[in-house]
């Protein structure tokens, strides 16, 4: 064999050096790709998303009963990430598929998807809250309810006295009547504890005429240190078999609780309603309110005192007494004080006319 032919055979490549080498070739490519798309879907999962499209975040909110690739491309489409396949890939990786959750979501500009994943796979929802006031009666407990744009369906009033005032947590799609129900029973578990501690000898004999009572005390002071006294009062006067004369079931039986805007009437006191505790012995036949938790328990552990008597104050408190007499001139100053600022407001020197 001539050395010519030798090296000539040396310096070729066999078929199964090709394929060998363009297999290898093929191999550095495929893994070349795989590792681009590995970062990229790592950058897309950990980098910084999407900006909002306005402002400094998006409100996304994802239906009950939806899927995880009708919520991932919820979120693309709202444009709070930039890919629903890589979101959707990530909530199976994670095994966070079946634990997303429904509702309202605050998604911050830039948000990256595993953030994003993270708040919808824990539930952090926009927190919302509807708040009832101590003391509203039950249709306006619906009133507020309502009025409030992020619930959903219809309600109507309870019964007077069965709600229990308090901020709520409330939820975009929330029923509006699975919301009355969680104020009632959280209600009825409070009034449970405080009857189940209640002071001995009380001058009545069931729950729901606490409630009752607590109403009373609710619409008769805004002043919160005054409500145990104005219960203790109120507590001595149904012992003693004293009406309870309080101007708040006057007005209740007039307008089922809606302000008068205006003094009470000497007819009106004389009026005979089921609530006009002027002229019924003992308590109303219903509560005249929603009472708060303090009216509750001021009814039901009263301070031990022998206060039977009280009236404004004119600082919007109240003056208290033991005694018939000493009522009737806090009475007196009391009617002095109204007189003296009604005569300084027809006084008042009204603002010159330009000539």
């Amino acid at each position: 064999m001539s050395r010519r032919r030798f090296y000539k055979r040396k310096a070729g490549l066999t078929p199964f050096r090709r394929l060998a080498i363009v297999g290898t070739s093929a191999a550095v490519t495929a893994a070349a790709v795989l590792g681009l798309v590995l970062a990229w879907g790592l950058w897309t999962y950990y980098g910084p998303g999407p900006g909002a499209r306005q402002g400094d975040e998006t409100i996304v909110i994802l239906r009950r009963g939806a899927g995880v690739r009708e919520i991932a491309n919820t979120l693309e489409t709202s444009g709070v990430i930039g890919s629903s396949a890589i979101f959707t890939a990530a909530a199976q990786v994670t095994g966070a598929a079946g634990e997303l959750k429904a509702g309202e979501y605050r998604v911050a500009s830039r948000a990256s998807l595993r953030r994003v994943l993270d708040d919808i796979r824990n539930g952090r929802v926009v927190r919302r809250f509807v708040t009832i006031p101590e003391g509203v009666t039950s249709e306006t407990v619906v009133a507020i309810l309502n009025a409030n744009p992020v619930l959903e369906g219809v309600v109507s009033a309870p019964p007077e006295g069965s709600v229990l005032p308090e901020t709520y947590q409330i939820e975009r799609g929330d029923d509006r009547a699975v919301v009355l129900k969680r104020m009632m029973d959280a209600q009825e578990a409070l009034l449970a504890q405080l009857w189940a501690k209640r002071q001995p000898g009380l001058p009545f004999d069931t729950p729901e005429e606490a409630v009752t009572l607590a109403s009373v005390v609710e619409k008769e002071t805004g002043v919160a240190s005054e409500r145990p006294r104005v219960a203790a009062v109120f507590v001595n006067r149904l012992r003693r078999g004293m009406r309870l004369e309080s101007d708040p079931t006057i007005i209740y039986g007039l307008t089922r609780g809606r302000p008068l805007g205006r003094g009470i009437r000497a007819s009106e006191l004389a009026t005979a309603t089921p609530y006009n505790t002027y002229l019924v012995d003992g308590l109303p036949p219903t509560p005249i309110a929603n009472p708060g938790r303090a009216s509750l328990a001021a009814v039901l552990d009263p301070p031990k005192t022998d206060e039977l008597f009280f009236v404004a104050d004119g600082t919007g408190g109240h003056v208290f007494a033991k005694t018939y007499e000493e009522h009737t001139r806090n009475v007196a100053k009391w009617r002095a004080l109204e007189k003296a600022r009604a005569a300084q407001a027809t006084t008042t020197v009204a603002p010159a006319v330009a000539p």
